[in-house]
């Protein structure tokens, strides 16, 4: 496995669109929509997206631990060390169900509990954010490749992201109350974090439930472009590798005043 971030990033860039095309396909199909034992929706995207991923990892770090959302749905959780890949092969299927293309692959490296690499792929968006913890962010889209930062939030007051399709409103409102907000946007899957890493917003307060899966590599590439998520209870760090892999309730936030 090559040891240089970046070289390992690069490595990834190619097998996130790989799932992405696969997704794609499907996309253009009249797929068929499915209920996992939580009630949350599934389709044949979710599990072609991962098979090639899990291919490509298997291959690109073989005997590093994958844990990935629909192999552990099937009961297929395996050890993990202090090095693992965390997997959604198909974050926001809601959306993709919607047909409004908030949808992403995240891939995402955990070192010792912190999200220190990831990759998010938009498909429908023909958008990727990538990052490794000291070594930047980026994204890529039609315009090309280009490095992103967290912005400090404006005088005018805060652009708050939250979830399109989950969230407690009145948990959103107490945790606004206060506070400055210029914009409330709503927006579907890791693409909120990657919005604040963009510079694009300044908070994505996540008082609901997600699993570690959701958010690893969104997470990976905040923290690449200076920002940081914080336990909603202690603000301390949010770490990975918890036991159920359930998160708590935290908040995603951009680069801190000076």
């Amino acid at each position: 496995m090559p040891q240089d971030p970046t070289r390992l990033l690069d490595a990834l860039l190619p097998l996130a669109r790989e799932a992405g095309d696969a997704i794609m396909a499907v996309y253009a199909t009249d797929f068929r929509v499915d209920d996992k034992d939580d009630a949350s929706p599934v389709t044949a995207a979710d599990a072609i997206a991962e098979r090639i991923i899990l291919a490509g990892l298997a291959t690109l770090s073989p005997g590093v631990p994958v844990v990935a959302e629909e192999a552990v749905a099937a009961g297929h959780m395996p050890e993990i060390g202090d090095r693992f890949w965390l997997v959604d092969p198909l974050d926001g299927t809601r959306e993709f169900v919607k047909r409004n293309g908030e949808f992403t692959v995240n891939i995402a490296l955990v070192e010792r509990g912190r999200a220190v690499l990831g990759v998010v792929l938009a498909p429908a968006q023909a958008r990727m954010y990538s990052g490794a913890i000291g070594f930047g962010a980026h994204v890529e889209d039609r315009d090309g490749r280009r490095p992103i930062h967290c912005r400090v939030p404006p005088r005018e007051g805060l652009t708050v992201v939250a979830s399109r399709s989950h969230g407690d409103a009145d948990a959103l409102q107490a945790f606004l109350g206060g506070r400055q907000v210029a914009e409330l946007v709503n927006v579907g899957s890791s693409l909120k974090l990657c919005l604040v890493a963009e510079g694009r917003a300044d908070v994505y307060p996540r008082l609901g439930r997600t699993m570690e899966w959701d958010i690893a590599a969104g997470h990976a590439v905040l923290a690449a472009a200076g920002g940081r998520v914080l336990r909603a209870d202690d603000h301390q760090p949010l770490a990975y590798g918890k036991p159920g892999m359930e998160n708590p309730h935290f908040v995603a936030w951009g680069a801190e005043p000076g």
